[in-house]
């Protein structure tokens, strides 16, 4: 069974243990660096859980297995969608369909018309997956860490199409 439900400060450890955990697993798909939250302590990880956006985390089987986090728009009508990570024995299932549904419901209460993420280049695997989900590719942009990403984004009133 397949469950995503919204994290708050007080799930900070559970948050924690799948953030290192991605960190570690794909050190080069996300702004920060695993070495930036090693020696993070409680109030860090609560403070992070209490910023703006929704943390959402994804279940199978009772066990965390997934993360997320949902971004509102800031004024444009752009919703985004950042940190998803889904671990190894969760993936190829509907784990990532079930967080990006999940943001696209966050968005769409939000009234965002649109959906935008980035997928760092070479990263094949999350491009297609997104495509597969109605997202497009809109050029890349480069990270001030020197990475290159691919913009993509899609539509936020329709469903996303099955993989």
């Amino acid at each position: 069974m397949i469950t995503v439900r919204e994290l708050g400060p007080d799930d900070w450890e559970t948050w924690r243990d799948l953030r290192l955990a991605a960190l570690a697993e794909a050190p080069d798909a996300f702004h920060s660096r695993l070495t930036d939250w090693l020696g993070a302590g409680e109030q860090e990880w609560r403070d992070r859980l209490a910023a703006p956006g929704r943390y959402l985390v994804v279940e199978v089987g009772g066990r965390p297995a997934g993360q997320v986090v949902a971004v509102p728009p800031d004024g444009d009508g752009v919703a985004d969608l950042i940190a998803l990570w889904v671990a190894p024995h969760a993936r190829g299932g509907d784990a990532a369909t079930a967080l990006v549904d999940a943001v696209l419901d966050r968005a769409a209460g939000w009234g965002a018309r649109t959906l935008a993420l980035h997928v760092v280049i070479g990263n094949d695997r999350a491009a297609a997956f997104y495509r597969r989900l109605g997202f497009v590719d809109r050029g890349v942009v480069e990270r001030p860490d020197g990475i290159s990403e691919t913009r993509m984004d899609r539509p936020v009133g329709r469903p996303a199409p099955r993989c």
